[in-house]
This record gives structure tokens, sequence and C-alpha cells, in this order.
């Protein structure tokens, strides 16, 4: 069987964020005013991105709800919001309105950037959402065409054994389920849960795809973390008894090399 169709994925994912957008569901809710007096504690927990980015070009891939970018934005930022939904993007538009902040916000896919210019950004943040695509290394290519040299690529991934793995045990185990790097079926929807978007289309990559993609498209990968959601004794099937077994998360920093050339400019 053929590879599923991007536009095909797509439709589905935009028809899932934009349902999730209009049901104010917790991962489309936008920032609270309180969070930004403090933008970098909440975005930059390690310290990544050396306590300031005033005056940094920032864009916020898949990362649209009206959370990251006003964040950014808020640290000083001048911020370029992407997203693939139309609802989604409405709550950066209302909350830009609201603060009186000065967005770049446009409606595309990560895996096509063309409104963007080569090496225009100095950090590229990019909340979980290559799960959502077949091709991760088109996303890359396009994170790398972007980033001016130098430049930073704060990425965070589904660990791959996250979504290979049941979401509840099953004779008092958690249980592989899906193969990895599957591109014709993906992972079944789950129940809508802080480890699954049950609308959603998403499949597992491996480690050698993401973490190899991402050096092959001209970054050097300087720190990995996985966010720790795990608890003791918590109560099994539960997102914090799962993560105890298996980290849902895998945070990246990349940097793009400075002799890396956009794409525009690779001769073949």
């Amino acid at each position: 069987m053929e590879p599923p169709l991007n536009d095909t994925i797509e439709a589905i994912n935009r028809r899932a964020y934009d349902a999730m957008a209009k049901n104010e569901h917790f991962l489309t809710t936008p920032v609270l005013t309180s969070e930004l007096s403090k933008p970098l504690e909440i975005l930059d927990a390690r310290g990544w991105l050396g306590g300031n980015i005033r005056g940094w070009k920032v864009l916020c891939l898949a990362a649209g709800g009206g959370r990251q970018g006003p964040l950014y934005a808020a640290a000083g930022a001048e911020v370029t919001v992407v997203d693939i939904s139309p609802e989604v993007l409405e709550n950066d538009r209302r909350v830009a309105a609201e603060l009186g902040m000065n967005l770049r916000i446009l409606n595309v896919s990560m895996v096509d950037l063309a409104p963007l210019h080569d090496e225009e950004f100095d950090l590229v943040a990019h909340p979980v959402s290559t799960c959502y695509v077949v091709d991760v290394a088109s996303v890359f290519r396009e994170v790398s065409r972007v980033l001016k040299p130098g430049g930073l690529y704060v990425s965070q991934h589904k660990q791959p054994v996250n979504l290979q793995a049941s979401l509840r045990t099953i004779n008092g185990y958690y249980t592989i389920e899906t193969a990895i790097g599957d591109r014709t079926k993906g992972v079944a929807p789950g129940e809508s849960s802080w480890l699954r978007e049950s609308s959603t289309a998403e499949f597992a990559h491996s480690l050698e795809t993401i973490l190899g993609g991402i050096c092959r498209s001209g970054m050097v990968i300087e720190d990995i973390s996985e966010p720790d959601h795990a608890k003791a004794n918590s109560a099994p099937d539960s997102m914090s008894h799962r993560s105890r077994f298996i980290p849902p998360y895998l945070r990246i920093k990349a940097r793009k090399r400075g002799d890396a050339k956009p794409r525009s400019l690779i001769l073949s």
C-alpha cells in the first residue's frame, strides 16, 4: 500500500485541531496574562536560549493557539506563528489584539514554508507536531532553510515508543501495538488525553528518523532532554504512571551549522 498523501493527512489534522480550538481543548488554551511577566521561565526552563532573546526573529512552527507566540513576543522577540489550523490561529489573532502585540500569523504547513525567506530566523521553536506528518525529513529541511547560520532549532517530539505503546495496561503491562515507521496506517486513534489527540492522524517515527533527520538537514544537536511527567505511586493507566515506564516526549536543542547552505542555493 502506498503512503497516505500528505494533503489528506493534513486535512484530517486540520479538521481535528479546528474542532479542538472550538471546543477549548487544553492543547489550544491561550496564555494567561500572569505568565507574560516570566516568559523565558516558562519557555526555556533549561536555559538553552541564554536568558535573553530580545530582538531575535522567532518562528513558532506548528505552534498556534495563542500561547507560544505571545510568550516569545513578551520576551522581546519578533514573532511569526505558523499553523495549519485556521481556528487555532484565531486564538493568536485574538490574544495579539487584546495585548497589543504585533504577531505575523501564517496559515501554512510545516512541510512547505514557501512564504518564509531563506536564513530569516534566529530561532525556530517547534512544539510537539512531527507525529502528524508522514515525511519528517521535509520539515527539517524547511527548518534548516529558514534558519540563519548559527540559529537554534528547539523542538519537542513524541517519543517513538510513546506512540507505539498502548495507552492502558493489558494484564498489568503497557504493550507495543504499532510498528515503528509505519507510513501506511499510522497510529490507531486513542481517547483524548495528555498523550493522544483522538481525531488526529499520527505516525510513530524512529529516533534515527528524528535525530538523524535533524543532523542530515544541516544542523548539529547540542542537547537533549526528556521532560519528566512521571510520579511515584500514581494510579495505573494515568499519564504519570505510564511516564514512569515510557517517557512521553523528547526535547532537542539543535543549531544550524555555519557552513550549511539554504536549499535554494544548493546546486544538484
